[in-house]
């Protein structure tokens, strides 16, 4: 059985300023969204990578999303390849910033 995925952070940033947004953020994106089986979580990081990286959005939350990319089992050499990949249809300049944040996410074990 896999280990139920949990999210605070919308209640820590958001939670007195926007609380509907918060408690979407944790119980329906991370709480539903992210634990339902239908596909497994390589597969998600795979995709909100890709996703975030057509819409341009290279910030620490793709950092986030990159580190639990990690997290979720994907390799350096999957990594190099999701991005080398996306990066023809999200734009070049797109994938050097990704592979600078990847480099550190992935360099950390070699540290």
């Amino acid at each position: 059985m896999k280990e139920k995925i949990v999210q605070t952070a919308g209640r820590e940033q958001l939670g007195k300023f926007a609380p509907d947004f918060a408690r979407y953020n944790d119980d329906i994106l991370f709480g539903e969204v992210w634990n339902n089986d239908a596909i497994d979580l390589k597969t998600k990081s795979t995709i909100v990578i890709s996703v975030f990286m057509g819409r341009g959005l290279v910030d620490s939350s793709l950092k986030y999303h990159l580190m639990t990319a990690k997290k979720n089992g994907i390799t350096k050499d999957e990594i190099t390849a999701i991005i080398t990949h996306a990066a023809f249809y999200a734009g070049w300049p797109i994938g050097w910033a990704v592979f600078n944040m990847a480099k550190e996410v992935w360099n950390e074990e070699e540290k």
